[in-house]
């Protein structure tokens, strides 16, 4: 048993550990059920609670979300459209989001995938100064992705 302070108190029955508890008008708490003997603390669990949640809140409020940015193409996109995906993949990144360009095959374009992977080559061409390739040209069924990062300084 460990008293309010940290002291250590031995091994006590649980009616003596609860009358302690009782007497200072604290909380007996199991800290480690499965030790020999088991280790119980004698604390304000309220405030422990408390403290808890506070710490978490802190965990929430520094950890970064970062959303994953679709882009779709087609593998037989003009300039134009293409530039403008670009352009619109490039403010995602900026932002610190990553961007999925994904390409969809219609009707037997399928059967030239060269022509979809040189997009998606061109795309990771034209953002390489500010992004990196998180995940290569994959096939899933009738469509071809890619994942860019935006480059951070270890990248």
């Amino acid at each position: 048993m460990i008293a309010a302070d940290g002291e250590q108190l031995g091994i006590k029955s649980k009616q003596e550990a609860l009358k302690l508890a009782e007497d200072i008008n604290l909380d007996l708490v199991l800290v480690s059920p499965n030790a020999k003997p088991p280790v119980a603390k004698i604390m304000d669990y309220g405030k422990y609670r408390f403290e808890q949640q506070k710490r978490q809140r802190e965990a929430r409020k520094n950890q970064k979300i970062i959303h994953l940015k679709e882009i779709r193409l087609s593998p037989t996109i003009d300039d134009n459209d293409f530039n403008t995906k670009m352009r619109n993949a490039r403010k995602f990144l900026e932002k610190g989001e990553k961007v999925k360009a994904s390409i969809r095959f219609k009707g037997r374009a399928i059967t030239h995938k060269e022509v979809g992977q040189r997009v998606l080559e061109r795309l990771i061409e034209e953002t390489k100064d500010i992004s990196a390739v998180e995940q290569r040209a994959k096939m899933d069924g009738r469509s071809m992705f890619i994942q860019l990062a935006p480059k951070t300084d270890k990248n």
